[in-house]
């Protein structure tokens, strides 16, 4: 299922949902890439701050990948007469 972030915040909150639907704790993800729990901690509550191999070390952890897309853009209704 895809998941859009935009900001920062948002993306914690995608990691942090996949992690918990896959029932693993921060240390689980943390230490199957070998990251700290603080760090897994940090990528979910203080994204902007975290480094973005971190983050890809948690995407792997949790079995996902990072996929960049175009925005779609929002479509104009015309009036019809």
């Amino acid at each position: 299922m895809p998941y859009v972030a935009r900001t920062p915040h948002q993306l914690g909150a995608v990691l942090k949902a996949c992690r918990k639907r896959k029932a693993l704790s921060q240390g689980a993800v943390g230490a199957r890439v070998g990251l700290r729990q603080a760090t897994i901690s940090d990528l979910a509550t203080q994204t902007d701050a975290s480094t973005v191999g971190s983050l890809f070390k948690a995407l792997s952890a949790l079995g996902l990948e990072l996929a960049i897309s175009d925005r779609a853009r929002p479509t104009v209704k015309t009036k019809e007469w």
